[in-house]
């Protein structure tokens, strides 16, 4: 049930977005092993006039940059996965983004399962009514 945010430099380019978002939740899905009904994404573009790397905006250097949050609940997946998901991702975009900086972060955020959920149940509590 991961929760995702994810930042792209640029104008509001609504093709570029929905395909950015299949994208992420098809690697979500195969990588982490997380259910796509689930996966509640948010998106937001930054001018790249507001995005800085390096201390210099990308209106400045050109090319295009993501940043990915995604909150999961914590001892669900291994250091492999995530490896794996981090690796996957940033080929990923780079064929959505061929002028990709490579300063682009993806950050697997483990929550403890007392203290995440959604519709109102955390997801310890759904871990203990599934009897595991």
């Amino acid at each position: 049930m991961p929760h995702i945010t994810l930042q792209l430099s640029g104008e509001r380019d609504e093709t570029l977005g929905q395909r950015a978002v299949l994208l992420i939740n098809d690697l979500i899905k195969e990588c982490l092993g997380k259910r796509p009904e689930d996966m509640a994404t948010t998106l937001h573009y930054v001018p790249d006039s507001d995005w800085f790397l390096g201390g210099q905006s990308l209106a400045t250097l050109g090319g295009s940059a993501f940043h990915l949050d995604i909150s999961i609940t914590d001892e669900t997946n291994t250091k492999g996965e995530k490896a794996r998901f981090l690796h996957e991702v940033q080929a990923a975009m780079a064929t959505l983004r061929p002028d990709l900086h490579g300063l682009c972060y993806v950050h697997l955020i483990d929550a403890r399962a007392a203290a995440y959920g959604f519709g109102g149940r955390s997801q310890e509590w759904r871990h203990q009514q599934a009897g595991v």
